[in-house]
């Protein structure tokens, strides 16, 4: 289910106050898949300015959007004052100078991961950040970790948190993609696919990550030449645990997420398929089986929802309501690591900045 198929979320703006008038810098598959959601699914907002460096694309988008207009150079969208919040989703090189235009100008803002493409230029958007809320109290950037509004991870760390499987002491994550575009390369695999185990473990720890150790099994004859694919990550925290990621992004099949987390008293995991259980003949025999999600869309089609819904709920109140800046830096930090272990292939340490 998508955001242009799904019923309506239940209105959560109060009546008689303004729309967030919203712009969206980058209308590509998920920048679309944004202005979609927040003109059908999402209460309290309305997009009011789209950008795009592909200005056919951004036609089409803003055409779906009664009163959307085009606004070519992202900056100028920023800087509009009929608009008073922002959605980047543009590639990950503009995002820097785009949140950083978004705090100048003191407007919310929520930036699809990464934040920025290196650790030190995160850190100076948290450092922005900061500057800003000394001066002001508020707050201003959250980052698209979606997977922290998706109903079964936040079940799976009030689980947690309430004790209710002892101390965690091991989490296992698997992250499978049927494919992935041409020219994505094992580097950028630790940096677009791991990256949302690396927050997850923050996220259901509540710890930072140490050091990240990454092995390369046999790779799959589906892997492009230049991809090793799969990759086995493993990340130490600063209490003393271990996760494992086994990330496969060519396996042919279906995009599957699934994560474990092993405690003193019990374990617990999410992501397994539910629903419609269905049995039917086949070559073999009997075959018996769920649907598994075609992609990532399909698979977090609701925690984008209330990712979009808290966001604009926030905005209005002023406030943020989600994972921020620093989220966004310590997640680089991990994966500037993990890619300098990928290529010395060995045990390599975390190193962040104190906050």
């Amino acid at each position: 289910m998508t955001a242009t198929d799904a019923p309506p979320l239940v209105p959560a703006a109060e009546p008689g106050t303004a729309d967030l008038r919203v712009a969206v810098l980058g209308v590509g598959l998920m920048g679309a898949d944004h202005v979609a959601r927040l003109h059908r699914r999402v209460s309290g907002a309305r997009v009011a300015a789209v950008s795009d460096a592909a200005t056919d694309r951004a036609d089409q988008v803003a055409a779906e959007v009664p009163g959307c207009r085009v606004v070519p150079d992202p900056l100028a969208a920023v800087a509009d004052p009929e608009i008073d919040a922002v959605v980047v989703a543009s590639p990950g090189r503009f995002h820097e100078e785009q949140v950083l235009a978004c705090i100048d100008r003191g407007i919310p803002v929520l930036c699809e991961k990464p934040l920025t493409l290196e650790a030190a230029s995160s850190l100076a958007v948290v450092r922005a950040e900061d500057a800003y809320a000394a001066r002001t109290g508020g707050r201003l950037v959250q980052v698209g970790f979606m997977r922290r509004f998706d109903p079964e991870y936040a079940q799976l760390r009030e689980l947690i948190a309430s004790g209710g499987i002892g101390e965690p002491l091991v989490v296992h994550c698997a992250h499978r993609n049927p494919a992935v575009p041409p020219g994505v390369t094992t580097e950028s695999v630790v940096n677009d696919s791991v990256v949302h185990e690396v927050d997850v473990a923050r996220f259901l720890l509540g710890e930072e990550i140490a050091a990240v150790t990454v092995l390369r099994p046999r790779s799959t004859r589906h892997a492009a030449e230049e991809l090793s694919d799969p990759l086995l990550v493993l990340l130490e925290t600063t209490g003393g645990r271990v996760v494992d990621v086994e990330v496969f992004v060519s396996t042919g099949l279906a995009y599957e997420v699934r994560t474990e987390v092993v405690g003193e008293d019990g374990s617990a995991m999410i992501g397994i398929p539910q629903g419609l259980v269905r049995q039917s003949a086949g070559p073999g025999g009997a075959v018996r089986g769920t649907t598994v999600p075609a992609g990532f869309r399909e698979r977090f089609a609701t925690a984008y929802d209330l990712e979009l819904q808290r966001w604009v709920d926030a905005a209005r109140r002023g406030t943020v309501d989600g994972p921020g800046a620093w989220d966004g830096y310590a997640a680089q930090a991990v994966c500037a690591a993990g890619v300098e272990a990928l290529l010395c292939g060995r045990r390599t340490e975390v190193r962040m900045e104190q906050r």
